[in-house]
Parts: structure tokens; sequence; C-alpha cells
């Protein structure tokens, strides 16, 4: 007795729906929660990041753990919200933040009388004779650009909710002959 065998094929467009939708199901979620690309537009950041680098963004650490001095960030602009800003984390929530010329200060229960940050990320110290002293809330940031001469940040907008903060660079991917894990992350503590 002879068998057929029946061979059933879906619709070329049947298969581009499901590969499309399985697609989704895995891409969307690590796009919004886990990881997504950034392209630094500007000179604020420099040397440590340059225009038109390529970014990867961990956005998942940053909802378990809080961000720390010398890491640098990527964040919703308080001013709008529809710009993303990347800048590195000098005071911490609680803290007191002192700018006296091109010193960094921070005040804190572990360093009543002040901590001097060494910042050897900075090429160029800033000229002008800043003065400034800011004490942080328990869910503000103050952050500055690197480049501090071409930077728009906390010394020019105010502190950073913690709600703002996106992640951080995981991965620096072009150009290619920089290419680096965590960049640009220092300890000062």
């Amino acid at each position: 007795m002879d068998q057929q065998i029946e061979v059933k094929r879906e619709s070329f467009w049947g298969e581009i729906i499901r590969f499309t939708l399985f697609a989704l199901l895995i891409v969307l979620p690590i796009r919004l929660f886990i990881a997504q690309p950034f392209i630094v537009s500007g000179a604020s950041m420099d040397p440590t990041f340059e225009n038109g680098e390529y970014l990867i963004v961990d956005q998942l650490s940053y909802r378990l753990n809080n961000p720390d001095r010398g890491e640098v960030i990527i964040f919703r602009y308080p001013r709008d919200e529809t710009k993303y800003f990347i800048k590195r984390v000098i005071g911490l929530p609680g803290e007191t933040v002192e700018i006296d010329g091109t010193e960094v200060t921070i005040k804190n229960k572990e360093h009543p009388e002040g901590l001097k940050l060494t910042e050897p990320y900075i090429i160029e110290r800033n000229q002008k004779e800043e003065m400034m002293t800011v004490t942080l809330k328990d869910d503000q940031y103050f952050v500055m650009g690197d480049n501090r001469r071409q930077s728009s940040d906390s010394r020019s907008w105010g502190t950073l909710s913690r709600n703002l903060v996106v992640g951080t660079p995981f991965v620096r991917l072009f150009p290619l002959n920089r290419i680096s894990v965590y960049p640009g992350n220092y300890n000062n503590q």
C-alpha cells in the first residue's frame, strides 16, 4: 500500500510575519530595557568621548544600582527630556560640591572637611574663576563634562534628578581604533 506524504508549505508572507513577530519579541525588550545605541554629539566630553563616536549604553545596571562618582552616564536633559546628554558624575546624593576655580571639592559624611577630586581625564582646565557651592538632595547628582570649557552641565542648568538617568556606556564601537568596554569610567572616591 502506497502512502502519500502531504507536505504543507506556509506561504511566503506567513513566514515573513512569523519571523517579524519573533524578532520583535526578542529585539524590542532588549532595545527598550537592556541596551540602546547612542551617537556622541558635541565636544563636551573631549577627549574621553569625541563627536560621532558610536556607543552601546547599558540601561539595566542603573535599574539595580546607583551611579558612582567618576562614572560616565547618559541621561535625559532636565530642560528638554527629548534630548540625551553624556556627562561624568561628580557629586552624589546628599553631598556638597564646591567649585573654586579649577578645583572641585566634595564634602560628605566620610570627608566632612572635603575631598579634592583628582581628575586625570581633564586635559584642559577651565580658565575662568568659577565659584560655586551646591548641596545635593537625596535623589540628585552633580554632573560635568570632561571638556569643562565646552560643557553645558550642572554648573549651568542645575542638578540632575535620579529618574532622568538612562544608563552608562557599555561599549564604544566606533571609531574602530577606540573600541573599548566601559569606556571613560574613573573611580574617584
